[in-house]
């Protein structure tokens, strides 16, 4: 039975079902788990590996650890004597160099959460919710040194349910994720494998997000952009504004049926209601700085002041 000899470069959770994915398919041996070095973590700031070594640690996969592989001469020399039909690349947050793009004999491929050219980037899940897309997708495409920017070789669509946030639709994808690979797998081996130029004319980019994006901007925005940031932003880097001059997270949102001024917040019977461009929201789960998170009733009783919304802390 033929395996193909694979390198997997990854280092988040979301990695992880895809590594697990090859790790237990048939036709595939793990010669090596590449990823980003240990990190100091939690409230000791302890060493901790990514969640693709502890994974590689636990199932005794061979794995090396490194902060850029392009430096690192003596492992790429031994890649290159291993003789690896390809590379899968997935949230491996380190670029490749033409070295490491040519050394397998099949070539390096990326797994992506958007339908490419849509959504090139570091964040196209959250981009997709932002835009209020209704569907987004997973594209494997055989990587060159321009960003997502290489032929594709699979990709299938996805519903994206009306209420989904980031964190929802995360999980379903690096679900997807593995399933797209394991279609990739069968089509290598039915020897089916074509290349599709990506159409440059409908490229779209997904760039790295900030906690300072989760602002939101009740004075120009509408009831749909603030909803959509809202979803797409959960749970990270959260949404959130000023009230009374002190962050307030916004960790749900409904639309409200009461008539309020745009950029003015207000207690209606218990209920937290800010005025956007078209319409009235309902902040309905909130996180107030130093407090936990509450239901905006709950946080209602405890203000005793006036409601007033700034642009910053004041």
């Amino acid at each position: 039975m033929r395996k193909f000899r694979v390198v997997f470069c990854g280092t988040p959770e979301f990695s992880v079902p895809t590594l697990d994915l090859l790790n237990h398919h048939p036709h595939i041996e793990i010669l090596n788990v590449v990823s980003m070095p240990d990190r100091p973590a939690g409230r000791g700031m302890e060493l901790k590996s990514p969640e693709v070594i502890e994974y590689a640690k636990q199932n005794k996969l061979p794995f090396f650890q490194c902060e850029n592989i392009n430096k690192e001469r003596e492992f790429l020399d031994k890649l290159q004597s291993q003789e690896p039909d390809f590379i899968v690349v997935l949230a491996f947050a380190q670029f490749l160099g033409s070295e490491l793009l040519n050394l397998a004999k099949l070539g390096c491929f990326n797994i992506h959460t958007s339908i490419l050219p849509k959504y090139r980037g570091a964040a196209p899940i959250q981009y997709a919710l932002m835009n209020g897309d209704k569907e987004t997708g997973v594209s494997i495409q055989k990587m060159v040194k321009k960003m997502d920017a290489g032929d594709l070789v699979h990709f299938h669509t996805v519903k994206i349910a009306p209420t989904e946030n980031g964190g929802q639709l995360y999980t379903r994808l690096k679900l997807q994720a593995a399933l797209a690979m394991n279609d990739f797998i069968q089509i290598i081996l039915d020897n089916k494998i074509s290349y599709t130029p990506q159409d440059e004319s409908l490229v779209s980019f997904a760039p790295t997000l900030k906690k300072e994006d989760g602002f939101l901007d009740f004075k120009n925005k509408n009831k749909e952009n603030i909803l959509n940031l809202i979803r797409a932003l959960a749970p990270w880097p959260g949404t959130y504004c000023f009230l009374n001059g002190k962050r307030l997270k916004v960790l749900s949102a409904e639309s409200y049926h009461a008539k309020v001024p745009v950029g003015k917040a207000l207690n209606d019977m218990g209920s937290l209601v800010v005025g956007c461009l078209d319409g009235t929201l309902r902040l309905s789960h909130v996180q107030l700085e130093g407090k936990k998170p509450c239901t905006d009733r709950e946080l209602l009783n405890g203000l005793k002041s006036d409601l007033t919304l700034t642009s910053s802390k004041d």
